[in-house]
């Protein structure tokens, strides 16, 4: 008997449309994986049994079956985003409980696209923290199940990462996707601006929150793309584009936060394998200014305290509360969208020179997985910040960015860079991203049985 899990979702959905296993057959034998391993990995807020195997049975009687580019394939969606029929936590006892009527429009372009929901993932409370945890559970790296998967898609990427699922769907604020992509040896891609429909929170943190995939290849990453889109955006392009300008940095933009060997020496060897294959890159800097951290910090604040608006603060943990209480002061600059503009004004002539900038995607491994959401915030904040300088300016400019797999730690346990383009550079990354694949292959999942 031919088994599903473990499979890309390219495989799977080629199956299915070809007509070699159903999409119960696929969901079913997912369901019982997640059955099996998720008490360990603890991906899961909700695992939707009953109505994902109905919902295979639709897909299997669709009419345009033959044509669906995910056809059966089961997917995890982040708490964050509307599944109907079910509630969204968002990671807090101060939310609804109340079942939602409708789809956000990325799920529902999912299940255009054939595939099933088979559940919703953990999440920081309100999405803010760096460490998966809060009142609904601990959500642990299938790689070292005493490490966090990082956050704040940390159940999605668990889930992928544990192979529960091929596919899923995050959402990346200030890391939020490639943060976990890198601690769980994932893809993680953030688009750019606009690309994606966002309606995450109230007011997507002011334009820096972006939906996008989590996946364990290229292809599978630029398959969920495609569709997230909503159009051929995610397919490879006919014509090759132009050998791209890579520019290497192991620079960590926050002054006063280090970037670990490990990681800084990952992505050296990342330039030197492209630099072997014949493409440029060379050792530059982007200029970032010194203001770059408190400005990170004021727009990471500021989207809490909108975001937090309306609940019952008794209800918050007390890192949440703090983190709120704080952007307060911030919401009205943060709005205005200076800063971010300066940012953009000063980035753009160095990435008018290059094409691609490749760099480390942490700077260090992710903490341990523990009860974070019960200690302080300023504990909260410097363990976040220790690890992820690196993933916040892109969110800030709102130009595309992604986590790709490379190597191990010595630990064992995985290694990730980063890479970032310019706006509607998405194709370009995924096109590095893919010789990089090609050249250093990593393992898709993590050993759990």
């Amino acid at each position: 008997m031919t088994s599903w899990t473990g499979r890309t979702a390219a495989e799977m959905a080629a199956a299915v449309r070809e007509g070699r296993v159903t999409p119960r057959e696929v969901v079913a034998e997912h369901l019982e994986r997640i059955e099996a391993l998720d008490g360990r990995v603890g991906a899961f807020r909700t695992v939707r049994t009953e109505a994902a195997l109905a919902e295979a049975d639709e897909v299997a009687g669709r009419a345009d079956l033959a044509g669906l580019p995910l056809a059966g394939v089961p997917v995890a969606v982040k708490d964050n985003l509307a599944v109907r029929g079910e509630s969204t936590r968002n990671g807090s006892a101060a939310t609804p409980r109340t079942p939602v009527g409708d789809d956000h429009v990325t799920v529902a372009r999912l299940r255009a696209a054939g595939a099933v929901v088979v559940g919703l993932t953990n999440v920081p409370e309100l999405c803010v923290f760096g460490t998966t945890d809060g009142v609904h559970g601990i959500a642990r790296n299938p790689w070292d199940t005493s490490r966090t998967t990082g956050g704040s898609s940390g159940g999605s990427a668990a889930a992928v990462a544990a192979g529960l699922v091929p596919l899923a769907l995050g959402n990346d604020g200030m890391g939020s996707l490639r943060i976990p992509a890198a601690n769980c040896g994932l893809l993680g891609l953030k688009p750019g601006f606009g690309v994606v429909p966002a309606d995450i929170g109230n007011g997507d943190w002011f334009g820096m929150s972006e939906n996008g995939p989590l996946a364990t290849t290229v292809e599978d990453t630029r398959l969920m793309f495609g569709v997230l889109a909503g159009t051929d955006t995610g397919r490879p392009s006919d014509v090759a584009p132009s050998a791209p300008r890579i520019a290497l940095s192991v620079r960590s933009p926050l002054v006063g936060v280090s970037v670990t060997r490990p990681y800084a020496d990952a992505a050296r060897r990342a330039a030197g394998l492209l630099t072997g294959a014949g493409l440029t890159v060379r050792p530059a800097d982007p200029p970032y200014p010194v203001w770059l951290g408190t400005t990170s910090l004021a727009h990471w604040t500021a989207g809490t305290a909108v975001d937090a608006e309306g609940l019952d603060p008794k209800l918050l943990t007390r890192r949440t509360r703090m983190h709120a209480a704080v952007g307060r002061r911030f919401v009205k600059g943060v709005r205005t969208g200076d800063r971010r503009e300066r940012l953009r004004l000063r980035l753009e002539p160095f990435f008018a020179e290059h094409d691609v900038l490749l760099t480390p995607a942490l700077a260090r491994r992710g903490p341990a997985a523990a009860n974070w959401h019960e200690r302080g915030w300023l504990r909260n904040l410097l363990v976040n910040t220790a690890c992820s300088p690196l993933t916040p300016p892109w969110n800030l400019t709102g130009w595309p960015a992604m986590s790709v797999p490379f190597g191990t730690l010595p630990s064992g346990a995985p290694c990730a860079v980063q890479l970032v383009g310019r706006p509607g550079s998405e194709q370009r990354l995924l096109e590095v991203a893919g010789r990089l694949e090609e050249l250093h292959p990593w393992r898709r999942t993590a050993p759990l049985g």
